[in-house]
């Protein structure tokens, strides 16, 4: 495996070693012993999978403290932009936000930390995303900022019109949210 920094601070990218022959593929998806070498000190307790067709976006949601969640996120089928948003008001990138394209083909991870909002795009129908969890998911600790805030200003490609969830319609602006990080 290698890990690659992005410009915000502890979001990282993994991408795995993949042993390819006519038989198909193999590659670990999670090692702890590796990560631990990488800074990633985590119990992960909870893993999540949705299957979502193209257009469909979710996000950018998050949970507030204590139950807060970092993310090990990938693709199993299909494709996504992938996109976290630093909340952490003590880090100098806060309010900045990376992307990510993961498919099945270059079985990219991304390590999203806690105190990031987080959301992707599918970009192909059926598109499969896995995800192991940090902590258990929490309904009263869950939140969000509108996917397609201003100041944030994220590209999720030209011209999107995605599909949304009720929840996902009406997330608050960034410059209204109070970071709970």
């Amino acid at each position: 495996m290698e890990i690659v920094t992005t410009k915000i601070p502890d979001l990282l990218i993994i991408k795995p070693t993949v042993f390819r022959d006519d038989r198909g593929y193999f590659f670990e998806s999670y090692n702890k012993e590796f990560f631990l070498s990488h800074g990633i000190d985590q119990n992960f307790v909870q893993d999540n999978e949705s299957k979502s067709n193209k257009g469909v976006l979710r996000g950018l949601h998050f949970q507030r403290p204590p139950f807060s969640q970092g993310k090990l996120v990938r693709v199993v089928k299909g494709a996504v932009l992938d996109v976290a948003v630093d909340l952490r008001k003590s880090s100098p990138t806060y309010g900045q936000w990376e992307s990510i394209e993961l498919t099945e083909e270059n079985k990219f991870m991304y390590w999203v930390p806690p105190g990031f909002a987080h959301g992707f795009i599918t970009l192909k129908d059926n598109t499969v995303f896995s995800y192991k969890c940090t902590n258990v998911y929490n309904k009263a600790s869950e939140g969000s900022i509108q996917w397609n805030d201003p100041d944030l200003n994220i590209d999720w490609g030209n011209g999107i019109q995605p599909v949304l969830s009720e929840k996902d319609k009406i997330g608050p602006l960034f410059n209204n949210f109070v970071s709970p990080f």
